[in-house]
């Protein structure tokens, strides 16, 4: 060592720069790391519109890009193997345990689009001052409603598991829903 500064300063610029380097290189893992919790969040904009679901305290919103239910004072919606639930049509939607969902909501048919397309659509602000009235109307009709939905339920999951034994899975909406059924 002829001349200590300068090995020092040498010393001390290549441990600046070996900080800098390594300090952006977590920066930037850190910044291109991707944790995917789910899929994207509900996103209901404006008021939705509703269909009243005959016979039923369920309503649904008509929207084909996504699940959304009302019943009981809360809004629902199935996303993949997880259930959502808000107090709004706009949220904070929080993911919920499936046990807690409603028989109500977890038994409405596969195809409830196609069989209560011709029910009435109400707009959100007509649907928000009237379904509380509509629901207590409805209450005894709703029970009946319910055990024919469960009971139709509980046949078209025989039928899928006949049809996962003979390996004849088609389902029009592509992949295993679970017990959920979408």
């Amino acid at each position: 060592m002829k001349n200590p500064r300068r090995t020092w300063w040498f010393l001390a610029a290549g441990a600046f720069i070996a900080a800098a380097w390594g300090v952006s290189d977590p920066a930037r893992a850190e910044v291109s790391v991707n944790i995917n919790l789910g899929p994207p969040p509900i996103v209901v904009a404006e008021p939705p519109e509703v269909v009243v679901i005959p016979q039923s305290q369920v309503y649904y919103v008509p929207d084909p890009t996504i699940d959304v239910f009302f019943y009981g004072g809360y809004w629902w919606s199935p996303r993949g193997d997880r259930w959502y639930r808000a107090r709004a049509y706009n949220g904070p939607w929080g993911v919920i345990e499936r046990h807690r969902v409603p028989r109500s909501v977890v038994y409405m048919p596969r195809d409830y689009r196609t069989r209560y397309e011709r029910e009435r659509r109400v707009p959100y602000g007509h649907w928000k001052k009237e379904h509380s009235r509509w629901d207590r109307e409805n209450r005894k009709a709703h029970k009946r409603w319910e055990k024919d939905r469960e009971q139709e339920w509980k046949r078209s999951q025989k039928e899928h598991r006949k049809d996962d034994r003979h390996g004849d899975r088609h389902d029009d909406r592509g992949g295993d829903h679970g017990k959920r059924g979408r």
